[in-house]
C-alpha cells in the first residue's frame, strides 16, 4: 500500500515545514487576538515558573513502585513550557522569551534518555530497565516526539537561535541524530513491524515524528531517503492490522495517536515528495479510518469508548478537520470544525507535539464553523465487531470482537448506550495508567474486566482475555423501524463458566425504546451486571434512573446494587464521584430488558 511510493520518489526529498517560520511576519501578525493573548500569557507565566529538576531517583520510580505519573509530570511540564515559550517567541517577535528557550532546549538536550521509564526496554514486553543508556538509545513515542519537537523549534525559530550561537541548532541536530535518526536507520524495534506480526499506534505515532525530526532538520538526502522508505515501510505495517472498514480497535482516544498520526505522516511525506500521497488519500481504506471517530461520536464530547478510551475525551483540532479534507470527507470536516469550536483552550496549552499546536494557531483560526452538518448514523464495522445504531433519543453501541485486540478491555458483548446525549449505561473506561496496567496482571484490575462492564458472569467466573476469546454468529440488521444485532458471547468465557450458548439480541426501536433479550444455556446461575453513572432506584422488577427513564426487566431475580467510589483522576475527566454496578441474576434461562 506506501511502500509501492518508494518507486516513484523524486531524485532529491525537500525540507518541510511545519508552519511559517520567524521571519515571516504576515502569518503569524495574523493570528486571532484572543489566540495570541491566551499563548503569550501562557509563556508569561511560564516564565515565572522554575524548569523541572529531573533526578536519576526520579526516573527509577517507576521500577521501584510502578507509578508513572510523578516522573512523566516533571517531564512533560518541560516540554509543555518550552512549547509555549516558542510559541509566543513566534507571535510577539520581541526576543523577550530567546534566553528562556535556550534554556530549555538545553535541559532537554541533556537528558540521560529521552523514552519514558514506561518504554524502556529493548523488546516488546521485554525488561524494563530502571536508568537509560545513553550508549543504546530507546525510540519510543516520546523520545520521538521530544526529537519532533526540538526540529520542529530549529525549523521555525532557527535564525534566532543563530543569533544567539550557532551551537544551539548544531546541537539540536547531534541529539536527534544521535538519538532518532541513527537508531531508527541502524536498528528493528518491534514498533516498525516484523512480517504478519501485529503494531499498534505505536507505529504511526513515531513514524509521524521521526519523518518530522528528519525533514525538519537539515538532513542529507541519503538519510531522507533511507528514513523514507523505512516510514514508508512501517505505515504498510500498521495499515495491514486495519480491516477495510478502517475502525480502531484500540478505542477512539487512540484514534487520534494512530489513524490521525498516519495522516499527520502522509502530509510530511507529500510535501517532501510533492503529490507522493494522492491516490492513498484517494484511498477508501484510508477514508474509513479517517471517518471512525465522527463514527463513535455520541454528543458533546461524549464518545462511545471502548478498549482503553475515556467516555469524555477533548474537543477536535485542526488535525481532524485536515484528515477530513484531505480524503474528501465532508461529514468528518464539518464534525471537526464544529467541534474544535466547544474547546475552552483552542490554543492547546497541554499538548506537547509543538507542530499540532502551529497548525492550530497558523491554520485554525482560518476555519469557520460549518452548517448543513451530515449526522453520524447506524454503523457496523465487522472488522472490530462494533455495531453502532441511533435515533433521535438513544445511541446505542455494542462491542462483539474478540478479547485479543490492542488494548483490551474483557468485553466481549458489552453495550453502552446513550440516552438525549446522557449515559444511560456506561463502559467505565480505563484508569490513570501504572506498570500493572501493560503486565501479567492487568486483567486484575476492575476496570478491565467483564463483570464490570454490561456482561454477565457465570457463578463468578468472567470473561478470559486472549483472541480465541470471541463473539460468534454475529448477525446484524438495520432498517427504517429499528436495528438489530445478535450475538452469542459464550466463547468470551472459559469452560470454568460451564456455559454452553449465551444469545444477546439488542433492539433499537426506533423512537420507543431499546430492548436487551438474553438467553442462557449452562450449569452455573448466571448474573447480569449493568453499570450506570446514575444511582439507580430498584422497584421490584424496574429500575428507575432519575432524569434518564428507567429499565423494565423478566426473569431475574433478586437485584443488588454496588456503589463504586471513583478517585482516579483518569476516570474522574468521565465520571461522577460514585458510580454503580446492578448485579441482576436470572430467574432461569431468559432475561428480557426493555429501556424507556
Amino acid at each position: 500500500m506506501f511502500i509501492e511510493i518508494a518507486e516513484d520518489l523524486p531524485s532529491v526529498l525537500v525540507d518541510f515545514a511545519p508552519g511559517a517560520s520567524f521571519s515571516d511576519r504576515a502569518a503569524w501578525d495574523a493570528v486571532a487576538t484572543e489566540m495570541r493573548k491566551a499563548v503569550v500569557g501562557d509563556a508569561e507565566v511560564a516564565l515565572d515558573l522554575p524548569w523541572s529538576d529531573i533526578k536519576a531517583s526520579d526516573y527509577r520510580e517507576y521500577a521501584l513502585n510502578g507509578n508513572r505519573s510523578r516522573f512523566e509530570e516533571l517531564y512533560f511540564s518541560r516540554r509543555r513550557k518550552l512549547n509555549d515559550l516558542v510559541l509566543a517567541e513566534l507571535l510577539e517577535a520581541r526576543g523577550r522569551f530567546i534566553d528562556t528557550i535556550v534554556d530549555g532546549i538545553f535541559l532537554i538536550c541533556e537528558e540521560s534518555g529521552w523514552q519514558l521509564p514506561a518504554h524502556n526496554a529493548y523488546e516488546r514486553g521485554g525488561q524494563r530497565f530502571a536508568l537509560p543508556d545513553v550508549k543504546r538509545p530507546v525510540i519510543d513515542l516520546f523520545a520521538a516526539e521530544t526529537g519532533a519537537l526540538l526540529a520542529t523549534i530549529s525549523a521555525l525559530l532557527g535564525e534566532q537561535l543563530e543569533e544567539v550561537s550557532p551551537l544551539i541548532c548544531a546541537r539540536i541536530g547531534h541529539e536527534v541524530q544521535t538519538r532518532i535518526l541513527t537508531p531508527y536507520l541502524s536498528r528493528q524495534f518491534w514498533w516498525m513491524g516484523n512480517g504478519a506480526e501485529r503494531v499498534n499506534n505505536w507505529t504511526a505515532w513515531i513514524t509521524q515524528n521521526v519523518l518530522l525530526s528528519a525533514f525538519c532538520l537539515k538532513t542529507d538526502q541519503a538519510l531522507r531517503r533511507g528514513v523514507v522508505e523505512k516510514a514508508l515501510s512501517g505505515l504498510d505495517a500498521f495499515a495491514k492490522d486495519y480491516a477495510p472498514d478502517g475502525a480502531c480497535e484500540e478505542g477512539v482516544v487512540y484514534y487520534r495517536h494512530a489513524a490521525l498520526c498516519m495522516a499527520g505522516a502522509m502530509t510530511v511525506l507529500d510535501q517532501v515528495a510533492p503529490g507522493s500521497m494522492s491516490t492513498l488519500w484517494a484511498d477508501s481504506k484510508i477514508r474509513n479510518m479517517a471517518e471512525y471517530i465522527f463514527n463513535m461520536h455520541v454528543s458533546g464530547h461524549h464518545y462511545f469508548n471502548f478498549a482503553d478510551s475515556a467516555a469524555v475525551i477533548e474537543p477536535c483540532s485542526v488535525r481532524e478537520y485536515l484528515f477530513g479534507r484531505a480524503v474528501g470527507s465532508d461529514a468528518l470536516a464539518q464534525f471537526a470544525a464544529n467541534d474544535r469550536l466547544s474547546s475552552e483552550k483552542p490554543h492547546l496549552p497541554d499538548e506537547w507535539n509543538l507542530w499540532y499546536r502551529v497548525q492550530e494557531l497558523l491554520v485554525g483560526s482560518q476555519i469557520k464553523a460549518e452548517t448543513g452538518m451530515v449526522a453520524a448514523g447506524d454503523i457496523f464495522y465487522p472488522g472490530i465487531g462494533v455495531f453502532v445504531a441511533r435515533d433521535d433519543r438513544y445511541a446505542l453501541a455494542l462491542k462483539g470482537g474478540s478479547n485479543g485486540e490492542s488494548h483490551n478491555h474483557n468485553d466481549v458483548g458489552s453495550l453502552t448506550i446513550y440516552k438525549d446525549g446522557m449515559p444511560l449505561l456506561i463502559d467505565v473506561g480505563v484508569e490513570t495508567y501504572t506498570a500493572k496496567t501493560f503486565s501479567a496482571q492487568r486483567y486484575d484490575i476492575w476496570t478491565m474486566q467483564s463483570a464490570f462492564h454490561n456482561l454477565p458472569t457465570f457463578g463468578g467466573v468472567m470473561q478470559s482475555d486472549g483472541a480465541g476469546f470471541a463473539a460468534r454468529d454475529v448477525e446484524v440488521v438495520f432498517s427504517e423501524v429499528a436495528a438489530r444485532v445478535s450475538l452469542d458471547i459464550s466463547s468470551a468465557y472459559s469452560a470454568d463458566a460451564k456455559v454452553r450458548s449465551y444469545r444477546r439480541i439488542v433492539t433499537l426501536r426506533r423512537g420507543q425504546d431499546i430492548e436487551i433479550d438474553d438467553v442462557h444455556d449452562g450449569d452455573l446461575l448466571a448474573v447480569l451486571s449493568l453499570m450506570t453513572a446514575v444511582q439507580p432506584a430498584v422497584d421490584g422488577r424496574t429500575i428507575q434512573l432519575e432524569g434518564l427513564g428507567h429499565i423494565e426487566m423478566d426473569g431475574v431475580g433478586a437485584i443488588e446494587v454496588d456503589e463504586i467510589d471513583i478517585e482516579d483522576a483518569r476516570l474522574r475527566i468521565s465520571w461522577p464521584s460514585k458510580i454503580y454496578r446492578l448485579r441482576i441474576p436470572f430467574a432461569g434461562a431468559r432475561v428480557k430488558l426493555r429501556i424507556v
